[in-house]
């Protein structure tokens, strides 16, 4: 048995015979363990980010503060639940449900462990799986932008609607290039299934150079870094977080797409976004981080890949991933919209599809000429992703190598560099408003049920508390 060789893999076999309270006891904990994962974190979040900021984090509530994110929910729960006089009510309603609900059923594919004992039943720590497994998780994924675009339409407001549809665009484009990013994944684990693609990451590849043999890496982030560095650009653009998080740029959408929420709506959302984060996180893991399986040197550890110690390996993975999440957010500025839709498909995805037909390409000349897969992965194609991601960045140096220039001579006293001059669609200048400036006569599509109602009028100040326009000239007299 190799360093990197476990027991109890689970094959496709062994899921679908599991006795009914087995699956009760896996969905209850799935959905516990995410829960938990929320909480924490938004703890860690904070904490993380105060540390870098060189400032005190959440403290009061708990010890260290620790039941900040608790506290945080308590709050929301009980908040007053405001509705917007103009919003379509049912839509408004289900939007955060349908945000919610697909996040939730995306970590059912997950692997969280080997085939363990439970009350005397074996059973994979796992709670379903099938030969298109991870496929499962980029259509729950793509199901969630329809919870972001019903709320932000059925609020009846122009921001909100903008935020959405922003979230609609950038998530349907970094998708493209997430799913670009895996699929060299399948094509050297041979399968879709997600235990099976942890399990082609089990045994590391067996390498000889001048005559000497030893084990190179196993995990698909080594053998194929091009797809690793695609993903992880590509899943903080979908889970619109910093510093792509263009659908909420509360200097321009105010507060996005979930502008009119409170209470528990809005918390629906916050628990969906912190919610996908962790799924991405734990499928990161287990298409490039060998899963649950634990990293060298504890694999050399006979029983590091056995029991339930898989659950840490696989847990302190995640939290690794939750903290470049949170790494990003403290470091990076946000990106103009323009500049991070057009990276996404003029440098993601055509890059994506060169890397997929340079690795079929290696995996047809090794076929071919009977040489290992693993060999061939090392040797030629991690030099040429290292010669692709090096081409790249020396691309954006030289693109952005002006601008460097003129920054320099600005700050040793010279001349400040000339903005450029930005002009909407009527061919105005908007460098006077910053960039992008929404367009201020957009109008929200009505609500069908809205029809026959009375219509409010155009000087009246909804949901405000305050006096109509309107008002009289008495009326006047008496403010």
């Amino acid at each position: 048995m190799t360093v990197f060789a476990a027991a109890d893999q689970p094959t496709l076999e062994d899921f679908g015979s599991d006795v009914w309270w087995i699956v009760l006891i896996k969905i209850v904990g799935i959905f516990g363990v995410l829960v938990m994962m929320t909480l924490f974190a938004i703890v860690f979040e904070r904490k993380v980010v105060a540390r870098m900021q060189q400032r005190i984090g959440p403290n009061r509530v708990g010890p260290r503060g620790y039941l900040q994110s608790l506290a945080d929910g308590l709050k929301l729960a009980f908040k007053e639940d405001i509705m917007p006089a103009l919003a379509d009510k049912p839509v408004y309603f289900l939007a955060p449900v349908i945000a919610t609900i697909p996040a939730f059923l995306a970590f059912s594919v997950i692997p969280l462990g080997p085939t363990v004992s439970i009350f005397g039943e074996r059973t994979p720590l796992q709670l379903i799986d099938s030969p298109i497994g991870v496929l499962i998780v980029l259509a729950c994924s793509a199901m969630g932008v329809y919870g972001i675009v019903l709320g932000g339409w059925a609020s009846g407001s122009t921001y909100p609607l903008l935020g959405s549809l922003r979230s609609a665009a950038q998530m349907i484009s970094y998708e493209i290039a997430m799913g670009l990013s895996i699929v060299a994944v399948f094509l050297y684990a041979g399968s879709m299934s997600t235990s099976e693609i942890v399990a082609a990451q089990a045994d590391g590849t067996e390498l000889s150079l001048f005559g000497l043999e030893f084990t190179g890496p196993s995990w698909f982030a080594v053998l194929l870094p091009v797809s690793f560095v695609i993903y992880v650009i590509a899943v903080v653009g979908e889970t619109n977080r910093a510093p792509f998080d263009l659908p909420e740029a509360e200097s321009e959408l105010v507060g996005g797409f979930h502008t009119e929420y409170s209470s528990l709506k809005f918390a629906l959302f916050f628990l969906a976004e912190y919610i996908n984060i962790v799924t991405v996180s734990a499928l990161a893991a287990t298409l490039f981080l060998g899963g649950w399986r634990a990293p060298w040197p504890i694999s050399i550890w006979d029983g590091a890949n056995t029991g339930w110690w898989p659950l840490l390996w696989f847990f302190a993975k995640v939290v690794v991933a939750l903290f470049v999440f949170v790494w990003l957010r403290g470091t990076l500025p946000r990106l103009r919209y323009d500049q991070f839709m057009s990276f996404g498909w003029k440098v993601l995805v055509p890059v994506g599809l060169v890397w997929i037909l340079v690795v079929a390409t290696l995996r047809a000349v090794a076929r071919e000429t009977d040489v290992d897969a693993g060999e061939m992965a090392v040797f030629v194609g991690v030099p040429i992703a290292l010669v692709l991601l090096g081409g790249l960045l020396l691309a954006s140096r030289m693109r952005n190598r002006d601008t460097r220039v003129a920054a320099r001579e600005a700050a040793a006293g010279g001349p400040a560099p000339a903005e450029p001059q930005v002009l909407d669609a009527r061919g105005r200048d908007r460098a006077a408003g910053g960039f992008p400036v929404p367009p201020m006569d957009l109008v929200v599509p009505p609500s069908p049920r809205l029809r026959g109602r009375e219509s409010v009028g155009a000087g009246t100040v909804v949901g405000t508390g305050r006096r109509s326009s309107s008002t009289t000239p008495e009326e006047t007299d008496d403010v």
